[in-house]
């Protein structure tokens, strides 16, 4: 079903932006049109082709401030709407077509120590302007695992009832200040919604396996301080969003987003080094407790990932020994607090 080896950042895309049965037929659920806000982020676009790939018939609309060369006339290409505004006004907010299905993916992590008010304003205010200029649609929120505390590493993860209090940190908690914004307005309008507390999506070219296999390539020493995290390949994750339309409640409510391991940094590093021919260096420890979640309730709903991490593990080992194209910007996640 799918390719021994990624060639292309081309094919990459289009792999990643393959549609399944199940993620056509959980749209039928979800009837409309569907407006991706933000969607000029790392996942943004390909999640807007799959969706335009599984539902061709209906409009896909994509807003961000597209200020990055390229991005729009490509999104475009593929039969994407495209509308330049600026998410934090209200009256661009008003010029939006009001579609029936929403997926917001706006948001700032990076760059937030030091410009913590801006993080707050996309994080906390953005989500009220657009839950009062979208009332009458479906919402589907990307939030973060980073909303939780840590919790044991043999636990099996957190579930999705487990009161969102993260470490210390302004960024984290602008996260959980996004998802009770939502869940108020989905309350006070009866707006459908779903909170997607997603860890980690696997691109070749960014995320954490790529982290872990650049640092053994270049004998960089890789901290085990964070020793385990959950991973999923970004189109599996793109795919359960999208299916998520049609699983929305009100109020809006958390769902859990990643692979269903408690995947170990130490034997990620190991495996990357066979591959590579490169042993790995290590320093530290591995800490008791981890930022990990449970994600029984969307393998009930969705299944399991269609990629297993065994074959991201062996597509990025490829990717990365080839020095194929990366976006340059590591994912700290060995970070363990709630600042970035």
């Amino acid at each position: 079903m799918f390719p021994v080896r990624l060639e292309s950042v081309e094919h990459l895309e289009a792999v990643m932006t393959e549609p399944s049965a199940a993620l056509v037929a959980d749209l039928e659920r979800a009837p409309g049109d569907i407006i991706v806000l933000g969607v000029g982020g790392k996942m943004g676009p390909t999640l807007a082709r799959l969706a335009k790939r599984a539902a061709p018939a209906r409009r896909i609309v994509g807003v961000a401030r597209f200020s990055e060369a390229g991005l729009r006339a490509s999104l475009e290409r593929h039969g994407i709407e495209c509308i330049t505004a600026d998410l934090l006004e209200r009256d661009a907010l008003a010029r939006l077509p009001k579609l029936e299905n929403v997926i917001f993916m706006v948001g700032r992590k990076f760059g937030s120590t030091g410009a913590e008010h801006l993080t707050w304003a996309m994080n906390a205010h953005a989500p009220a302007l657009v839950a009062e200029a979208f009332p009458k649609s479906r919402i589907v929120t990307f939030s973060t695992a980073c909303v939780y505390p840590f919790v044991a590493v043999a636990s099996g993860g957190a579930t999705e009832d487990l009161p969102p209090t993260p470490p210390p940190g302004e960024y984290a908690n602008s996260c959980v200040a996004r998802e009770r914004i939502f869940q108020y307005f989905s309350l006070r309008h009866g707006t459908p919604g779903r909170l997607i507390r997603l860890s980690y999506a696997i691109d070749m070219r960014y995320g954490v396996l790529h982290d872990v296999a650049a640092r053994v390539l270049a004998g960089a020493p890789i901290d085990l301080t964070t020793g385990h995290v959950n991973v999923i390949w970004q189109g599996d994750a793109n795919a359960m969003v999208l299916r998520a339309l049609g699983h929305c409640t009100v109020p809006s409510s958390p769902l859990n987003v990643s692979g269903p391991e408690t995947v170990s940094i130490r034997s990620l590093a190991q495996a990357f080094g066979q591959r590579l021919g490169k042993p790995p260096v290590f320093t530290g420890v591995e800490a008791a407790e981890a930022w990990l979640v449970n994600t029984a309730e969307a393998t009930r709903l969705f299944g399991y990932p269609s990629v297993p991490l065994g074959r991201l593990v062996d597509w990025t080992a490829d990717w990365v020994a080839r020095g194929m194209p990366s976006l340059g910007k590591d994912t700290h996640y060995d970070t363990r607090h709630g600042d970035f």
